[in-house]
């Protein structure tokens, strides 16, 4: 090939990846397939940490460290991401250590390698944040809410994909067989994601008392804090002692693969509802509502005497996570300025990942001393005052320091 032809061949692909809506395609491609390689093995991933330690409480630790790792990373890496002026680089580390994470559980031998590997998995959930900014990018900020519902939608789509097929995979392969999967996927991500532009932006070096303001400001932090809260209750029962109690019933493989996927599925149609009626409700009464339904699910759980009642507790659990999720987080970057907005979202999932983590450790100590069905009792009454409570102090006003 001629040399002015190949130029202009490279031209037209540098073209490609770096119109916005290219972009948008590429990373909506890129994040459908990074919840696909963390959620290939998650409606099992109780079960099979079960088969290898007879202890609630040492699974529910086990379980945890994927929310305890990501609530460590999450804000040292926005503030790193806008220190550099860099996203990319960060979310091609985060893809390839999802595969080494699933890799490490799928090949483990005793409950403290799915430890590491679930650990592994909750560093590469750090990506979560510079993935939402770098979309959010390519959208006005007050398209911020509409943007995250838009991101939040494509991952609910991958996670029913990824949580639909666990069983299937479990019985062609057993459980290992869905770990290597995610492993594969999360390369392809990784060759995907390569070719797209990033403009760097000039490097903002961290300063103490800006991030101190930043991290303190009302309109950033109750939506964490809410978001935490509403995360606790998810994975003390979604992807904590659901798959378990529906096992005790008589649940399949299967039949747990579909516990998760109607949980995720319904999770979609939350955030379509929150694209399609956020403006016309307010955010303050969505985020009203999905506490409710929320503890409503939760409560179903803990008096459900049979899988019928299981699958509707799911149902309801999802449609909450499926409002509350895009809504709160576009909340807490709506007034932030570009340049600080990666680490708004960092202290953002930080907070709610500390939710993820103390869902299934604090739920797996009640349940051993409790039982699984009055510790979704207690998490359904508490999740439903604090939700309450909390959002009563939720403000869609633009806050003076921000209007400034």
């Amino acid at each position: 090939m001629p040399a002015t032809s190949l130029a202009r061949t490279r031209r037209s692909a540098f073209a490609l990846v770096s119109s916005r809506r290219a972009l948008i395609l590429l990373y909506s491609a890129v994040v459908f397939l990074y919840w696909i390689c963390l959620y290939t093995y998650v409606p099992t991933l109780p079960t099979y940490a079960q088969s290898k330690a007879d202890n609630l409480a040492l699974v529910g630790v086990a379980l945890s460290m994927y929310g305890l790792w990501q609530a460590i990373i999450r804000l040292p890496l926005g503030i790193a991401a806008d220190w550099l002026g860099q996203r990319k680089p960060f979310i091609i580390g985060g893809l390839l250590l999802a595969g080494l994470g699933a890799w490490v559980m799928g090949v483990a031998g005793d409950v403290e390698g799915i430890l590491i590997g679930r650990a592994i998995t909750g560093l590469a959930a750090g990506t979560w944040v510079p993935l939402v900014v770098v979309f959010n990018s390519l959208f006005p900020p007050e398209e911020a809410v509409r943007a995250t519902a838009i991101l939040n939608l494509v991952g609910s789509v991958g996670r029913v994909l990824a949580t639909g097929s666990t069983g299937w995979l479990n019985g062609l392969g057993g459980y290992p067989l869905a770990f290597f999967v995610a492993l594969a996927v999360a390369l392809l991500a990784v060759a995907l994601v390569l070719p797209a532009q990033e403009a760097r932006r000039a490097p903002k070096r961290p300063s103490v008392m800006a991030v101190g303001r930043l991290i303190t400001r009302r309109d950033v932090l109750l939506p964490a804090l809410l978001a935490a809260v509403s995360q606790y209750a998810n994975w003390a029962a979604t992807f904590g002692f659901v798959p378990i109690l529906a096992k005790e019933l008589g649940a399949t493989d299967v039949t747990q693969s579909l516990l998760s996927s109607l949980n995720i599925g319904v999770l979609t149609l939350g955030n379509l509802l929150a694209t399609a009626i956020v403006k016309r409700l307010g955010a303050q009464r969505l985020v009203y509502l999905s506490f409710v339904l929320l503890s409503l699910g939760i409560g179903l759980a803990a008096l459900a005497p049979s899988l019928v009642l299981l699958f509707a507790a799911q149902l309801f659990i999802g449609l909450s996570q499926g409002i509350v999720a895009p809504v709160l987080m576009g909340m807490s970057i709506r007034y932030v300025v570009e340049a600080e907005r990666t680490t708004a979202m960092g202290l953002h999932q930080s907070v709610y990942a500390v939710g993820m983590f103390a869902g299934p450790a604090v739920s797996g100590v009640l349940a051993k001393a409790l039982g699984i069905r009055p510790m979704f009792g207690v998490t359904a009454f508490f999740c439903l005052a604090l939700g309450l409570f909390a959002t009563r102090w939720l403000t869609e006003k633009r806050p003076a320091a921000a209007a400034a």
